[in-house]
């Protein structure tokens, strides 16, 4: 039998994946809400969950959610106890398809699971404020006995971070994550993860093989190189860049110089994936002559553009050209393009359009949120048929920004508080997770400052808002050179929700070697979210460590612990933190606190900081192995640590 449960004013469940949500088990008593809300019309079917791969501390599950006509299913997953009528209020994983598939850890060895499937749903064009929740029958799995050799048999990624031997086209088999440069990443159906990227690499070796190159990986580990996806530019960059200069006035520029940048790659269904993708033309806009300080010639340099590709399989690495979606839009006329000099950055665009990401919504409304350096970020919705903007677009100048909404190149929805014309931020990367939008930004310069912030909103055009926490910054653990220009990331889960950030990150110049700042490795990091709905992101990289539990006794020892707080171009190194196995901080920045573990949700909390806590890969050590590392918030304030 289903239960089905009425909530009213949207009363969604803690936003962390895998969170105890209080209930222990026990049933929810819900309040009575005023006025009842009436029977919905119309039903949702759940399958009971299947399971498998049942571990010592972890299990696969699969269910099915099937909604009537009607019906809006917002928010669906699996609920877990060792009682035997979960709910909810216990702890639970959604994820995003209804297709349900889940990976939970965490668990217990050896101990007895019950676990239901759920929907929390709603009717199209009634009061909205009224969920419903649907509920499986229940299935019940016995998690493994412990042998303690999981972790005992685990091996370390081995390949080289320094790469620079090995940089070459030539070598491009070995490449595995180096030459990294601004990914994007998506799971296809294949089961395979593919990533896509800026053309940029050490000495300019991708130059051999096309651009928005490709590569790809079964476990976020191990990397197989494709290729490039475009062999030249579509002509419809040239022609649609010299009809935009005829209205202006201004001779066609017959051979521009094009820059490939920051490719977005979604699944929007089975056999469609579709790559929005950006090309600069680096020419100056009053003469049409290449981007040179001898060429100057009073003005900004052109615009950007913004167009769409589609494959039916990634695995081909053949993608379909569909053309031309947006590009660069300005504020200040049609001939407003002067400039006084190269030192002068009020710039003539307002809309930059380069770093689209794309973003399907719960309700199936599809959005492109783009927008880099100048001005801030604008949010445009799509055709989901064509991908192509759902407004036709007019003229990209008007004398105002509600003149380019009008004109059809989107909303503000974000700018960096500073404000301005030319304000360091770009690569906007949005992801929709237990009821908010996350804006997941790049700050300051890519070379050394670059550091990752997010924000959220409610609704996909938002506007963003809140703390804007640090999530990635300059780094230094103890035995290694450490880590600079982590930023311009990709975000994504791995449909058991599990989610991930990727992102380039550089050798701080430090580290010798010839131009040790422009080796660009690629990092896959995990991330976890707190109990305020925020996420963070772990301090080492994804190594495929084994989720063994946890526990309290692991947890007391030595750690090398960073105040990850902001402070532009410089490295954030470590210092030592002990915390004792009575419960108290008797050495480091925190030293006279108290610290506690909640195995079951593996959190840390110490000086009263909220920290989450998981196995990963110690990257520094040598050989490397497997360690614990800790990511958490407070106030203003983010902090990574791992474990000696």
């Amino acid at each position: 039998m289903k239960k089905l449960i009425a909530k009213w004013n949207c009363l969604l469940l803690a936003t962390l994946v895998l969170a105890a949500c209080g209930g222990g088990g026990e049933d929810i008593v819900e309040p009575t809400p005023t006025p009842t809300p009436s029977t919905p019309k119309g039903t949702v079917t759940i399958t009971a969950p299947q399971v498998s791969d049942i571990l010592t501390t972890s299990v696969t599950v699969r269910g099915q959610v099937t909604a009537s006509s009607g019906l809006n299913v917002t928010n669906r997953g699996f609920c877990y106890s060792t009682s035997p009528n979960p709910t909810t209020g216990d702890k639970y994983v959604t994820v995003q398809l209804n297709d349900m598939l889940a990976t939970i850890t965490g668990l217990a060895a050896g101990t007895t699971y019950y676990i239901k499937g759920f929907a929390e749903y709603r009717e199209l064009g009634s009061d909205v404020s009224v969920i419903y929740t649907a509920y499986s029958d229940v299935t019940t799995f016995t998690t493994a006995e412990n042998g303690g050799s999981d972790l005992d048999s685990y091996v370390a990624p081995t390949y080289a971070d320094d790469y620079r031997s090995f940089a070459d086209w030539a070598k491009r088999s070995q490449w595995n994550l180096a030459n990294v440069h601004d990914p994007s990443v998506v799971l296809a159906d294949d089961g395979y993860y593919y990533m896509y990227q800026t053309d940029a690499s050490y000495g300019n070796a991708h130059e051999q093989g096309g651009h928005f190159h490709a590569r790809r990986s079964k476990n976020l580990v191990d990397w197989e190189y494709l290729g490039g996806t475009m062999k030249d530019a579509p002509a419809w960059v040239k022609e649609k860049l010299n009809e935009i200069r005829a209205k202006q006035g201004l001779d066609p520029i017959n051979s521009p110089t094009y820059g490939y940048w920051a490719p977005c790659v979604r699944k929007v269904k089975s056999n469609l994936y579709r790559m929005y993708y950006c090309i600069v033309v680096d020419n100056y806009i009053k003469t049409g002559k290449s981007n040179t300080a001898a060429n100057f010639d009073g003005s900004w340099t052109e615009r950007a553009f913004i167009g769409v590709m589609e494959t039916d399989n990634p695995a081909s690495n053949n993608w379909t050209d569909k053309g031309y979606v947006l590009c660069s839009s300005s504020d200040k006329g049609k001939d407003g393009w002067a400039r006084p000099n190269t030192n002068n950055w009020e710039g003539y665009f307002y809309f930059n359009a380069i770093d689209p990401t794309y973003v399907i919504t719960p309700e199936g409304e599809h959005w492109l949120i783009y927008g880099s350096w100048h001005s801030g970020f604008a949010a445009v919705q799509l055709n989901p048929e064509t991908g192509k903007t759902l407004k036709e677009l007019g003229d990209p100048w008007a004398t105002s920004p509600e003149g380019l909404a009008a004109n059809g190149y989107g909303k503000r929805i974000w700018t960096r508080p500073n404000g301005g014309r030319w304000q360091g931020s770009e690569a906007p990367e949005i992801i929709y997770h237990d009821g908010y939008y996350y804006l997941f930004m790049a700050y300051d310069g890519l070379d050394i400052p670059y550091n990752t912030r997010v924000a959220r909103s409610t609704t996909i055009d938002g506007t963003y808002a809140g703390n804007e926490l640090v999530v990635t910054h300059p780094y230094k653990f103890s035995g290694n050179q450490g880590w600079v220009g982590i930023s311009h990331c990709a975000v994504f889960d791995d449909g058991h929700g599990n989610y991930f950030y990727a992102s380039q990150q550089r050798f701080p110049e430090t580290a010798g070697g010839n131009a040790p700042n422009a080796v660009m490795m690629g990092g896959v990091r995990s991330i976890q979210w707190l109990s305020t709905g925020w996420p963070v992101v772990m301090p080492e990289r994804y190594g495929a460590v084994p989720a063994v539990a946890i526990t309290a006794d692991e947890i007391a020892g030595t750690w090398e612990h960073i105040d990850l707080s902001y402070s532009y171009g410089k490295m954030k190194e470590s210092t030592t933190m002990t915390f004792a196995a009575d419960g108290t901080i008797t050495d480091g920045a925190w030293k006279g606190g108290k610290w506690s573990f909640d195995a079951a949700t593996n959190t840390l909390t110490a000086n009263g900081v909220e920290l989450k806590v998981q196995r990963e890969c110690d990257w520094e050590a040598s050989p490397r192995k497997h360690t614990i590392v800790y990511a958490g918030v407070s106030g203003a304030k983010t902090y990574w640590g791992k474990k000696k």
